[in-house]
């Protein structure tokens, strides 16, 4: 399975991006797809998470209320509005995709399957 993960760029502090993370090989069906960002210095976190089965949804604290993870248009795709972002946004973001356990959706550990990262800075 590969994962093709787009929509990053440059924005200004308030302002919005949708990222889209879409299966471009293999099949998956009935897992979890999530997204995960790196910023500089600091390791992998988690953002959010989509669970194809009831359609459940996880974000981490720093986002709750800002972003939101829903099914995308295409089949076994998800995508990530980003609102009211910060500066402290700015990272490089991942789509994963697995079949995590409820405790491990949280850790990259919980997933097999990575995208190659794009992409956003948020300026002040």
């Amino acid at each position: 399975v590969q994962l093709q993960a787009s929509g990053g760029g440059l924005v200004q502090a308030g302002g919005s991006l949708r990222l889209a993370c879409a299966v471009s090989e293999g099949t998956f069906s009935s897992g979890t797809m999530a997204w995960f960002r790196q910023a500089p210095g600091k390791e992998r976190e988690f953002a959010a998470a989509f669970r194809w089965n009831g359609g459940r949804t996880y974000y981490a604290d720093s986002v709750k209320g800002r972003f939101t993870i829903s099914r995308a248009n295409a089949e076994n795709s998800v995508s990530l509005q980003m609102n009211s972002l910060k500066p402290d946004d700015t990272a490089v973001y991942y789509c994963a995709a697995g079949y995590p356990i409820s405790s491990s959706i949280f850790y990259t550990t919980g997933y097999r399957y990575w995208g190659q990262g794009t992409q956003v800075t948020v300026s002040s």
